[in-house]
């Protein structure tokens, strides 16, 4: 597979990095895991996986240490970051037992020494783990302070050579403006990455992006929340946005805005 390769054909989508973050797993609680939105999780990428999709996932820590601005006041920010690693290890823990319930294979492999619970994050052995058909969870971030969890996301798709970076969040897709603050937002179906930059989008953070357009790897932003999405938007189907990198531009992306 060659992650430079545009994302001409949807269904031909074979292996995949699901970004999600550590606020999803909220769900009405204001801190921790929420077992009901973990077991939903769950159920969606069974499906997905037992469709044969290859699939890799990255997920952040916000629910439980969100780096440095949950530091207490005078913390580096290198070690308010390392602790937000933990809190990512935390979350792919349960995300890997929950897994495991549901009845599939996974590994948890770790940026961070950790070998008492999850391998060392090694790409071949990564690679072959997918081949088998296994569920591979990526934990500690790229296990560097100052960078985010988005960042590693763009980085194990690369180096897993995905096919489609998806990005599962509480809304469906990229808007015009926040949607839950703008009820007149409105979503675009597809969008040109350069249209996301000129219009200060925000899909991920920069370092992130810029990884993604360097290399041409599609994104797909979409609601990890509503039944059956990621299993839709897999299929190729109009529930959240494709970030693009094709020659040819939207120009105006409004004109690419759903109506």
């Amino acid at each position: 597979m060659n992650p430079k390769s545009e994302l001409q054909n949807p269904e031909s989508k074979k292996r995949v990095l699901l970004k999600l973050s550590g606020e999803a797993l909220l769900g009405e609680s204001q801190f921790g895991i929420d077992h009901d939105v973990l077991e939903g999780f769950a159920r969606e990428i069974r499906t997905v996986v037992e469709d044969g999709l290859e699939l890799a996932i990255v997920i952040g820590g916000g629910n439980i240490f969100r780096g440095v601005q949950g530091a207490s006041p005078g913390m580096r920010r290198a070690h308010a970051d390392q602790m937000g690693m933990l809190a990512t290890m935390m979350n792919a823990m349960a995300l890997q037992d929950v897994l495991e319930q549901a009845g599939l294979a996974t590994r948890l492999q770790s940026a961070i020494k950790m070998e008492e619970i999850a391998e060392p994050f090694i790409r071949r052995r990564a690679i072959r783990h997918l081949e088998k058909g296994r569920v591979v969870i990526f934990g500690a971030g790229t296990g560097n302070p100052f960078f985010t969890t988005d960042t590693a996301g763009a980085l194990r798709a690369l180096e897993i050579e995905a096919d489609v970076l998806m990005k599962g969040t509480r809304v469906n897709g990229v808007f015009s403006a926040d949607p839950e603050e703008d009820p007149a937002a409105e979503r675009f179906p597809k969008i040109h990455g350069n249209d996301v930059i000129g219009q200060d989008l925000r899909v991920m953070d920069m370092t992130a992006f810029t990884l993604c357009r360097e290399s041409r790897l599609p994104i797909v932003v979409f609601n990890m929340h509503e039944a059956n999405h990621l299993e839709r938007a897999v299929g190729g189907e109009d529930v959240g946005t494709l970030v693009h990198w094709s020659s040819e531009q939207n120009g105006a992306a409004a004109s690419s805005v759903e109506r």
